[in-house]
């Protein structure tokens, strides 16, 4: 049978249709950018230190010298986690004695945080920390949050390829859209720390999930010259601007349950889509659904205000198809073989790297000097020129150069944060841990099968013949395409 993309040439590349759905996928990404990042601000930690209640009689001297201080970036800080023994200053006080003259504060004992904790309000009003005390002793439960919600992203990015092949592409889209929209709302509602962190997991699924079917969507349903602008200026700017969004909310809404309401609404402008989203037609061949997939290429047709052919789909060639054993393929199929298996794992490491990297930098925006809500919105605009320039640079030079040259860039520059003076940031140890991985998986991804003008493979037949470990060479995927035009069309 014919490549589906040669059937469907006589749409064109960029008519009404294909900006329709170029727009309409790329802005439902945008709740991701909220989702990804959002843990940020719904679990800031602000400055806080021991309660003292005020029914415990303490001279205002004593109520100033209650909790102990320590060196914090070269200056006397309180401390978060201990207070001076109340009932021993409480007999200080009431005898007269003065801190600091009278007692040796050094000598006092100390207790932890018995009555609770004083919470900062000059950048959070209320996130789940303040909300349920999650710090000191407890102080595990905020990053085990986050690790939490990127348990879900792993689980979702192994089922959701999955679920999109047996049930379709649009089908799980709209599903997924529906997992991360209610279930960040069911969120507002939790009464504990427990139920948070298990429904924020959920969303984690649906968020990966939506992304990654919208992305399948996007790629099958557009055509080759599109795809690159898709995959960067599409989906990853869409993302990028649902992330710069985000800051310009938490910083007018500072309670976390309001926050998380305002953040959990846009997903309903997603609803209408469904009327205007089509499936995939190289999934419905996939499944021998010809008619649908002829109707959908039709209407697009219609929309571009082109003549579509009498007959799209040779007659011939469909009943050659359908004598064929339709091929079943499954997730422990990408080891099947040593070349995949290979391919498969150099993936697995790359994004898997790069993501480590990429999110320990965003989630880190709290740690960093300066305004944490300026610094959440510089952090995600300083991706947009990145997409423009990786979208320029994959039209022009071979990919696996590209990547690792990045990731080299990237690399060496968190390597080089150490050389930063001492007094300004010291915590090294992370940045030098991103930077040898990000080195690393740059040297990796140079022996990737090169994929710069090769048509790319559509099953696992056609991935066989592609060999990594090759330089300068081209696969042989595209001159088996020219000898041998039967190559069936599969889904992705």
């Amino acid at each position: 049978m014919r490549d589906y993309d040669e059937v469907i040439a006589f749409l064109g590349d960029w008519g009404p249709f294909q900006r329709l759905i170029f727009f309409l996928l790329s802005a439902s990404i945008i709740p991701n950018g909220f989702n990804g990042m959002s843990v940020v601000f719904l679990a800031g930690t602000p400055e806080h230190r021991c309660l003292v209640p005020h029914t415990v009689n303490l001279s205002s001297a004593w109520r100033n010298h209650s909790i102990p201080l320590e060196t914090k970036d070269g200056r006397q800080v309180p401390q978060s986690c201990r207070r001076y023994r109340l009932a021993t200053i409480a007999n200080f006080s009431a005898l007269g004695l003065e801190p600091g003259l009278d007692v040796d504060l050094e000598q006092l004992e100390q207790e932890s945080c018995l009555d609770g904790w004083e919470y900062s309000k000059d950048v959070f009003l209320s996130t789940i920390v303040t909300e349920w005390n999650l710090v000191c002793e407890d102080d595990w439960k905020t990053p085990l949050t986050t690790s939490l919600f990127f348990v879900g992203v792993l689980c979702g990015s192994f089922v959701s390829g999955q679920l999109s092949d047996r049930f379709g592409r649009k089908k799980v889209l709209f599903a997924t859209m529906a997992v991360q929209t209610g279930f960040s709302f069911v969120q507002i509602f939790s009464t504990n720390w427990e139920m948070f962190t298990v429904l924020f997991a959920i969303v984690g699924m649906g968020q990966i999930s939506n992304y990654v079917v919208a992305f399948i969507l996007g790629t099958e349903i557009l055509s080759k010259s599109v795809r690159i602008l898709f995959s960067t200026l599409g989906v990853c700017t869409f993302f990028a601007i649902g992330y710069m969004v985000l800051p310009l909310f938490a910083y007018f809404i500072r309670d976390w349950r309001m926050l998380l309401l305002a953040l959990t609404l846009p997903g309903l402008f997603c609803v209408p889509l469904w009327w205007f989203i089509p499936e995939s037609p190289r999934w419905l061949i996939s499944q021998r659904r010809f008619e649908e997939a002829e109707q959908i290429i039709q209407k697009a047709a219609k929309m571009n205000g082109i003549m579509a052919p009498a007959v799209i789909f040779d007659p011939l060639e469909l009943q050659e198809l359908n004598s064929l054993k339709q091929q079943k393929v499954f997730i422990l199929d990408l080891f099947k073989t040593r070349n995949i298996a290979t391919i498969t794992v150099m993936s697995v490491m790359l994004w898997m790297l790069t993501s480590v990297g990429y999110f320990a930098l965003s989630l880190n925006v709290p740690n960093l000097h300066g305004d944490v809500y300026l610094n959440c919105f510089l952090s995600g605009l300083i991706e947009v020129p990145a997409y423009f320039t990786a979208w320029l640079l994959l039209r022009t030079l071979p990919r696996r150069y590209i990547i690792a040259g990045v990731l080299f860039w990237g690399g060496g520059v968190l390597l080089l944060v150490q050389v930063v003076p001492e007094g300004a940031y010291n915590r090294l140890l992370p940045y030098i841990l991103m930077g040898s991985l990000t080195v690393l998986i740059g040297i990796i991804t140079l022996f990737f099968p090169e994929s710069f003008g090769v048509t790319l493979p559509e099953n696992l037949e056609q991935m066989q013949k592609v060999r990594g470990f090759r330089c300068g060479k081209k696969s042989t995927v595209s001159m088996d395409r020219e000898e041998n035009p039967k190559v069936l069309i599969t889904a992705f």
